[in-house]
């Protein structure tokens, strides 16, 4: 099972590919989408689009998974992320389907992969590198998150699938 993980934003989106095969996860790809300041924020959407597209086309994942948007404080932030966010699921929802569509919030990511809800930001990032056997923690931070987001999902499917009934 391939799986993309996204870390939203508008400034830098986060993206990890990873595949799952039994009992084990490898890396096949992360790294990030970025858009310049300067351009005007529907420029800015439309990149996020055409990465998103770009990565969806060239991975094939069988399920998309994102971090789902938690409250800011400053409100013109959480509406750029909103924006943003939405353009991701546009494109996940028109290429992959809804039903391969899976949102974790914050807490259900970092009690997936430490098993502490309250886990620091060191904690999830060494986490990462060791379920993935990296010999280093991968950089920038949002490409460290989306791939969080992507493990969080692989554990999580295959708890669900364990737990069917047969």
């Amino acid at each position: 099972m391939i799986i993309l993980g996204i870390d939203p934003g508008y400034a830098i989106v986060g993206f990890g590919v990873i595949e799952k095969s039994r009992n084990q996860t490898t890396v096949i790809d992360y790294g990030v989408i970025e858009t310049d300041k300067s351009l005007k924020m529907s420029t800015r959407l439309n990149k996020i689009y055409d990465g998103i597209e770009y990565l969806i086309k060239k991975y094939k994942p069988d399920c998309f998974a994102m971090e789902e948007l938690f409250y800011h404080t400053n409100q013109k932030t959480v509406i750029n992320v909103a924006m943003a966010r939405g353009v991701i699921l546009l494109s996940a929802v028109k290429n992959l389907g809804e039903e391969k569509l899976f949102e974790y919030t914050p807490l259900q990511i970092k009690q997936a992969l430490t098993g502490n809800g309250r886990a620091e930001k060191q904690q999830i990032q060494y986490m990462v590198k060791a379920i993935l056997n990296l010999s280093k923690v991968p950089k920038p931070d949002d490409a460290a998150d989306a791939l969080a987001v992507a493990l969080c999902h692989s554990q999580t499917n295959t708890f669900l699938s364990n737990t069917q009934i047969k």
